[in-house]
């Protein structure tokens, strides 16, 4: 049997599925409260780079309009072209974060939402480092996190005939994982969703 490569999964599914996980999570309404924190911790122009960016709405959209230059980097070729259409003032790049190359301490911010859950765990970790060294010092880390262990496939996502893949590990092994990369963890809270829930994390790029 041959086992398909997750990452390529992940990218299908978004690509099939973009515009039906748009309806089904409300991220507007979601993402609203974080944004407007963001927004008050961040330098006027700031830069930021917004990991697993989606269709670039609400994040991208949001802060650019405030006044914000925003790189968007997604794996999903569909999700990126959308982009690119809905928030024309950002920049957008279809990438596998993992491998992505970006000059060190250049952004004021990093947005990681519902996209770190799509990295196979024994990757995560390095991501968490190639993030804290694209921040400046006392630069911000906005991410959501898996709340419990657990890695699997839901072969219809969103009853919408395509797959998607996850992998978490749990709260306390990613914040460990994000002081081992150089993040102080100002705070973290459980989001539930269905039975469950993730965990959303402030944290700056420590400034020693």
């Amino acid at each position: 049997m041959n086992v398909e490569d997750p990452k390529e999964v992940v990218r299908r599914g978004y690509d099939v599925l973009s515009e039906r996980y748009e309806r089904a999570f409300g991220s507007e309404t979601k993402y609203a409260s974080w944004i407007k924190e963001l927004l008050g911790r961040l330098p006027k122009a700031g830069t930021v780079l917004d990991i697993g960016c989606g269709t670039g709405v609400p994040v991208a959209r949001s802060l650019v309009a405030a006044g914000h230059r925003v790189t968007g980097v997604d794996i999903s070729g569909v999700q990126i072209h959308r982009a690119t259409e809905l928030v024309p003032g950002a920049d957008f790049i279809r990438a596998d974060a993992t491998t992505l190359e970006l000059p060190q301490a250049r952004f004021d911010a990093v947005v990681c939402l519902y996209a770190l859950i799509h990295v196979p765990v024994e990757e995560q970790p390095a991501l968490l480092e190639r993030i804290a060294s694209w921040l400046r010092p006392g630069g911000w880390f906005l991410s959501t996190t898996g709340h419990r262990a657990w890695t699997g496939t839901d072969e219809n996502w969103l009853g919408g005939g395509a797959a998607m893949w996850w992998s978490h590990a749990d709260a306390a092994t990613n914040r460990a994982w994000l002081v081992q990369a150089g993040f102080d963890v100002v705070r973290e809270e459980f989001v539930p969703e269905g039975d469950s829930g993730h965990v959303l994390f402030w944290a700056r790029r420590s400034e020693a």
